[in-house]
């Protein structure tokens, strides 16, 4: 048995357009609600939710069972953290807050066996079938989406000499971290976020180098991909869920007498 191929990790390669959906609800059961809808890759988020890692399995295993590909965002870059979730078998990982290479490197160091890396080894476990994948560690690097996520207004100036270290699969920009840390907080879709956004995003995608980020707006992400972004996710699922339940409230009281 050998490493399967990563199909997100595949797209990104040949610059095909990913549309994506952020999950937050840690449930197994919303997530193979949502895996089944065709979006092209999912992320499994434990920085901002109550994520653990028991919760994060159930989620990769019900979006396992579908073509969605499941990226889980790591708390933190921390090197226990990231053996873990691989050791779970998480195809690929997102690395917030991102502020220079070193940093990068380090992320992408916890992904990487010795001489390459600092990832420790264990044979059976999910990742690899138990013990059953006779290829694992010579070719799960090749197929791991390393993804690091820039927040700031520094990190942004660095984004090309990020995008150059070794390992780095894609670029993310974070919208939300980025307007509070421009003085617009609570305001992610401020013109003056995506003018920082936007110009770095463009250096990127002309050396090659898939871009992406999250928004809540369905024509902007539908915009951003027709500009060049490869991956983009345009909505979360407790969002989705918020605005369905008011709107569903909302269309029934307006019709009271």
């Amino acid at each position: 048995m050998q490493v399967p191929l990563n199909p997100f990790t595949q797209a990104l390669a040949r610059g095909d357009k990913q549309i994506g959906l952020w999950i937050s609800l840690c449930s197994n059961f919303v997530a193979e609600v949502t895996a089944h809808a065709g979006y092209d890759w999912a992320l499994v988020d434990m920085e901002h939710s109550p994520n653990d890692y028991f919760s994060v399995l159930g989620q990769l295993q019900a979006f396992a069972a579908s073509d969605t590909t499941a990226i889980v965002r790591v708390e933190w870059n921390d090197d226990v953290a990231v053996k873990r979730l691989l050791d779970l078998g998480a195809p690929g990982l997102l690395f917030p807050m991102i502020q220079s290479v070193e940093e990068a490197q380090k992320a992408v160091a916890a992904t990487r066996y010795p001489p390459n890396g600092v990832r420790g080894v264990s044979g059976a476990t999910r990742a690899t079938k138990f013990g059953r994948v006779t290829d694992y560690v010579s070719a799960i690097e090749n197929e791991t989406t390393v993804i690091v996520q820039l927040e700031t207004r520094a990190a942004v100036a660095q984004a090309d000499a990020i995008s150059d270290v070794d390992g780095i699969s894609d670029i993310f920009f974070g919208p939300g971290d980025i307007a509070a840390d421009i003085g617009k907080l609570g305001s992610p879709m401020a013109p003056e976020v995506w003018a920082l956004i936007k110009p770095a995003a463009r250096k990127l995608i002309d050396k090659g180098v898939p871009v992406g980020t999250l928004v809540l707006d369905p024509a902007f992400a539908s915009e951003l991909l027709n500009e060049g972004f490869t991956f983009v996710a345009c909505g979360t699922d407790a969002s989705l869920l918020a605005k369905a339940s008011d709107h569903l409230l909302a269309s029934v009281k307006e019709r009271l007498t």
